[in-house]
C-alpha cells in the first residue's frame, strides 16, 4: 500500500460488475481496492476478489464501523480494514487477524488516539480542507502515516502527496459506479487510475 499508495474505494456496485471493476483498475496500474462494507453482499464480493484477484492485488474493506464486521471481513480474505471513525475494539480485532488497520480520524487528538491504539495508517476523512490542513497535521505529528480520503481528485492529489500523504483513498473520481460496466467505461476507468497512478508518481 505504501509502495503503491492510491487506494480505489469502490462502493455500492454491481457485485456481478466487481470483478471486472477492479481487474480494469489493475490494468491502470492501481495495486488496493477497498470495497465498502455497505455495498450489495460485499462479503461475498469480497471473497470472490481474493480468490481470483488476491494475488496482484490488495483487498481491504471499507466502512468498517465495528469488530464484528471487520472479522467478518477478515475471513472474507480482507487485508485490510479502513473506518470512517476511530474504534478501538476494530483496531484490536484487525490485529489480532494480522491485517492492516486503517481507522479515520479528523482532529490531530483523534489522530493520535487512533495511531497510539494501534492504527497503521491513519485515514485523514474528510480531507476536504486539502493539502493545508495536512501539512500543518504533519507538523506536530510527522511520525503518523496520513492518508486522506474524501474529496482526493486529480486536481489535488499532487498537492496532498506533496503535503505529506503516504497513501490516498480515491472514491468517486476513480469509480463511478452509477455506470455500468461496459468495455467502453472500463477502458475509460483504466485510463483514470493511470492518471491517478501517475500524478502520485510524478509528485513524489
Amino acid at each position: 500500500m505504501l509502495e503503491h499508495k492510491v487506494v480505489s474505494i469502490i462502493r455500492g456496485a454491481d457485485p456481478e460488475q466487481l470483478v471486472s471493476i477492479v481487474r480494469a483498475l489493475h490494468a491502470g496500474g492501481v495495486r488496493a481496492v477497498e470495497v465498502t462494507i455497505n455495498s450489495p453482499k460485499a462479503l461475498a464480493g469480497i471473497e470472490k476478489l481474493t480468490a481470483e484477484l488476491g494475488s496482484r492485488m490488495l483487498i481491504g474493506a471499507g466502512t468498517v464501523l465495528d469488530p464484528e464486521t471487520a472479522r467478518a471481513a477478515l475471513l472474507a480474505g480482507a487485508r485490510f480494514i479502513i473506518s470512517p471513525t476511530l474504534s478501538a475494539k476494530t483496531i484490536r480485532m484487525t490485529k489480532r487477524y494480522g491485517a492492516i488497520s486503517i481507522p479515520g480520524a479528523f482532529t490531530p487528538t483523534e489522530i493520535l488516539t487512533a495511531y497510539e491504539h494501534g492504527g497503521d495508517i491513519i485515514k485523514v476523512f474528510p480531507a476536504t480542507l486539502g493539502p493545508g490542513y495536512l501539512r500543518d497535521l504533519a507538523g506536530p505529528l510527522p511520525h503518523i502515516p496520513l492518508m486522506p480520503t474524501g474529496g482526493v481528485t486529480l486536481d489535488n492529489i499532487s498537492a496532498l502527496r506533496q503535503a505529506g500523504a503516504v497513501a490516498f483513498g480515491v472514491g468517486s473520481a476513480l469509480v463511478d459506479t452509477r455506470q455500468p460496466a461496459t468495455p467502453e467505461y472500463l477502458a475509460v476507468l483504466t485510463d483514470k487510475a493511470r492518471q491517478f497512478v501517475q500524478a502520485v508518481s510524478a509528485s513524489a
